[in-house]
């Protein structure tokens, strides 16, 4: 069974007279462990899949599986506990609290889901130690790089175990050393944690990380291929 299952997803917006189809009969299937890069200019419809795959919105029709579970069934209102259990979501704006730690900020997730605090802190702790930034945790975010700050949004992803990241132009805000910092630890998660990684981005550089490279067009998938990800560092690339 695919993790990810869609079929025919459309998402029809009402703009005066004007029909617009930000999707239009989208078919994807994602797979355990598979690291996906989903392409597009602006208005393409990527953006608007990616919201529907996050459980952040609703297709107009059509029919969405997450690991078994009907998407286009659930109520709103339950989704977000779906998302808590399935979903972690780095974004290119990073999306810290600023007042607060890097290590509160990675606690966040597991407020909301009520864990204990005793726990939330070791499972903090070593979600920061997998992303290199454990001698960081007390530094709040204007004491870190856009580099780190974007690892301490990654950390935050992986604190409630959910098997997929959804990450959202995670290098927009970042210079070239920076991106390939950030690109190599979402390659180590997806090799090394078996994590599904689907990521967003116009940047083609950036795709070429991943293993499969899906491109949209007009709320259309015009191409979904298979492909040799780019290594991310030197180191990796000697490995190879």
């Amino acid at each position: 069974m695919s993790l990810i299952d869609t079929r025919d997803l459309y998402k029809i917006y009402q703009v005066g007279d004007v029909e617009v189809r930000a999707l239009n009969g989208v078919s994807v299937a994602i797979e355990p462990g598979e690291f996906v890069a989903v392409m597009g200019p602006s208005g393409s419809g990527k953006s608007t899949f990616m919201n529907i795959l996050g459980c952040l919105d609703k297709p107009t029709r059509g029919t969405y599986m997450l690991d078994g579970i009907d998407v286009t069934a659930t109520d709103l209102s339950k989704l977000a506990g779906v998302r808590n259990r399935k979903i972690g979501f780095v974004f290119q704006g990073f999306n810290l609290i600023k007042r607060t730690t890097a290590l509160e900020n990675v606690e966040l997730p597991m407020i909301y889901n009520h864990t204990p605090a005793a726990q939330r802190r070791k499972k903090a702790l070593e979600a920061l130690e997998a992303v290199g930034l454990a001698q960081r945790a007390d530094h709040l975010p204007n004491q870190l790089s856009g580099g780190q700050q974007q690892r301490v949004a990654i950390a935050r992803s992986l604190v409630c175990d959910a098997p997929i990241i959804f990450a959202d132009e995670p290098t927009g805000n970042l210079d070239t050393k920076m991106s390939i910092e950030v690109m190599d630890l979402f390659t180590r998660l997806n090799k090394e944690m078996g994590k599904t990684i689907i990521l967003i981005t116009h940047e083609p550089d950036i795709a070429q990380y991943a293993t499969r490279l899906i491109k949209f067009k007009d709320g259309q998938k015009i191409s979904d291929e298979k492909q040799t990800p780019r290594c991310a560092t030197p180191a990796a690339q000697e490995e190879k």
